[in-house]
């Protein structure tokens, strides 16, 4: 398959990469002057999860092929649209007339409603996803990650069809599991607000990256998540649909115990802190005042998040 990853970010790097490695034609889009800044390999030091109990941590060099320019003519079967979701409405107006045939995976966070945070991308070229990954670039530009067994798929409506089926399959021909959402819309808000409750205690902590191993910590990050829990509700989402997703909220503490040890001795769980050094980087940032904003427009108290993050975002 032909497969265009949108940006040269941390997932897509990661994806990229093994989407390659399993013999499908890869590029990666990038803005015009980029492909010179960024230079011509990538070095990687990453976890793969797909392999050994706890993942093989592979070190290697990747040599990218970047494009600093898209039409609807250059016939990419599938594109992986993964940016921050504060950049999504400006990379779906670029994407939507050079798409050709190509079906868009996004696959990442989103807090507004699905179809409408990617319009004007038609609806039928939709899939929507989570990717299973994580790190970051450091100071020297090399990626420092990690990449899980799984990835979530859905759509916004409906059930699967012809090019659900077909992302499913590059996912799976690259030795990667597949997890479908059946209510992705609600699945994904959820993890919005779980992201809210890390920034915030990343903010707190200084980093994500310093909450490595401590318990108390996380545990207080699920306890923000849990006080958001009405705002999701408030928007429509039936959580009953997500009493798995929802077990970390209502027992924090324990699955803070749970989530200091993981990421203390597990090198993999590790690695997805581990270079996240800016607690209020762009992401973060969108995350926290978005998720406020909302709170406010609905009269949803959040005392919690307004302590931990009052006058940074």
């Amino acid at each position: 398959m032909r497969i265009l990853m949108f940006g040269r970010g941390t997932i897509a790097t990661i994806y990229g990469r093994v989407l390659e490695a399993a013999g499908h034609d890869v590029e990666f889009y990038v803005r015009p002057g980029r492909a010179a800044e960024y230079g011509v390999d990538v070095r990687l030091d990453w976890i793969d999860g797909r392999r050994k109990p706890f993942g093989r941590r592979v070190r290697e060099s990747f040599r990218p092929r970047l494009r600093e320019s898209l039409s609807a003519n250059d016939g990419f079967d599938l594109v992986v649209l993964s940016v921050g979701h504060h950049r999504l409405a400006e990379a779906a107006a670029f994407l939507a007339p050079r798409l050709g045939a190509a079906t868009v995976l996004v696959f990442g966070n989103i807090w507004e409603e699905p179809l409408e945070a990617v319009a004007p991308i038609p609806s039928e070229r939709l899939v929507f996803g989570f990717p299973q990954a994580g790190g970051g670039f450091l100071a020297d530009r090399s990626l420092w990650g990690a990449l899980l067994p799984s990835v979530i798929l859905g759509r916004a409506a409906a059930s699967p069809g012809p090019r659900e089926q077909a992302v499913h399959a590059v996912f799976r021909h690259a030795g990667i599991a597949v997890r479908w959402e059946g209510d992705i819309r609600g699945w994904l808000w959820l993890h919005v607000i779980a992201d809210a409750g890390m920034f915030a205690q990343g903010v707190r902590s200084g980093s994500l990256a310093n909450m490595i191993g401590d318990r108390r910590a996380f545990g207080a990050a699920f306890l923000t998540a849990r006080e958001l829990l009405p705002l999701v509700e408030a928007r429509g989402i039936d959580l009953g649909r997500h009493r798995t997703a929802l077990i970390p909220f209502r027992m924090p503490r324990l699955f803070g115990v749970v989530s200091g040890w993981v990421t203390a001795l597990v090198p993999i769980a590790r690695r997805s802190l581990a270079a996240h050094t800016d607690p209020l980087a762009a992401e973060p940032r969108a995350v926290l005042a978005d998720t406020l904003r909302e709170a406010r427009r609905l009269g949803i108290p959040t005392p919690r998040l307004d302590e931990q993050v009052e006058g940074r975002v």
